[in-house]
């Protein structure tokens, strides 16, 4: 029985880091993920922008025919070679067939797509909040955590219910420290200094028993 209880801790423990990593794993993927949407938001609203500039001058222009819709490039038709064509046709039809590859190939190239910048080097929710409980002297709430980095990170659009979970996360993983104050949750960092009293030094010690003695003698 023992053994068998004890290979069930052992297994909970590993489910239980198992978990705590996905779940670390997950809210990094939430943040790049988010970040590239924010990033492709950008990207789109600008180009309606241009289209909306664009239509604006052409009724400026008196312009009423719409453009043309931009079509994929017509592949080069390279003629077969006759049979009986003579050396020098077929010398003009070699260097035309060479001419044209080079420009088959231009056309069957995609073109560049537009850089995103990647937010692989902004850090992650679990480094802001760990951060910003040890730049705090007392402790806070996750709504006051959710405001500070909003405040901070417009950009982010942090919610207090990852906030809740992933400061929980930090808890369970001895990263921060959660006290309650009525039905109130705080959390504090680790590294938090306590506060405790100072030990009398050596000089106070002597003095101690000078004063108990004029104090005594004061008395008689």
């Amino acid at each position: 029985m023992s053994e068998n209880t004890t290979a069930s801790t052992e297994l909970t423990s590993q489910y239980a880091a198992q978990v705590t990593s996905d779940l670390e794993h997950n809210l990094k993927e939430q943040d790049r993920v988010s970040g590239e949407i924010a990033a492709l938001q950008q990207q789109l609203a600008t180009l309606q922008h241009d289209h909306t500039v664009l239509v604006t001058m052409q009724k400026a222009l008196g312009i009423t025919s719409p453009p043309a819709e931009p079509t994929a490039p017509e592949r080069a038709t390279v003629p077969a070679p006759r049979k009986k064509a003579a050396s020098g046709t077929s010398t003009t039809a070699r260097a035309k067939k060479t001419t044209a590859a080079p420009s088959r190939e231009r056309a069957r190239k995609p073109a560049k797509k537009t850089a995103v910048p990647s937010p692989a080097a902004q850090p992650s929710l679990i480094e802001l909040i760990r951060q910003h409980l040890a730049d705090q002297s007392e402790p806070r709430s996750t709504v006051e955590i959710t405001a500070a980095l909003n405040q901070a990170h417009p950009e982010r659009g942090v919610k207090n219910t990852v906030v809740r979970t992933t400061v929980e996360n930090l808890v369970a993983k001895g990263q921060a420290q959660r006290t309650k104050q009525g039905r109130s949750v705080y959390y504090t960092s680790p590294d938090a200094p306590q506060p405790t009293p100072s030990a009398p030094t050596e000089s106070q010690q002597e003095a101690q028993p000078e004063e108990v003695q004029n104090g005594h003698s004061s008395l008689s």
